[in-house]
């Protein structure tokens, strides 16, 4: 599957929903892991560029997310890349865009910081 960098520097990126573990089985409730074992997360984002706002759900290893993540805060995307998927279940055919990033990390801190005169 290729994976497409996304360009996020003329982008605004704020947190539209907390961090949440990734379910890989709703049935079971199993947590989803990457093939070294570390546990993954999804991070809902408002995405905004000078034309559009999207929202975008983003999976991420979950040492990559900042702890301070709520509603909200501005973060920086590090790594973003976007992978289309296909499936079929129950005979119908779904597909779609999926987006992963390295880390997510509040700019709320450096925001707060008083600046060096």
């Amino acid at each position: 599957m290729r994976q497409i960098p996304v360009d996020t520097t003329a982008a605004t990126v704020m947190v539209a929903k907390a961090p949440q573990p990734k379910v890989k089985d709703r049935r079971t409730g199993e947590i989803a892991t990457d093939k070294d074992g570390v546990t993954l997360m999804t991070v809902e984002v408002m995405f905004s560029t000078p034309d559009e706002v999207e929202i975008l759900k983003l999976t991420v290893p979950q040492p990559g997310v900042s702890e301070d993540l709520t509603m909200g805060t501005p973060v920086a995307l590090t790594g973003l890349v976007a992978s289309s998927w296909e499936n079929e279940f129950n005979g119908q055919k779904r597909h779609g865009i999926a987006f992963r990033a390295v880390a997510v990390t509040s700019l709320a801190a450096a925001a707060s910081k008083p600046k060096a005169a």
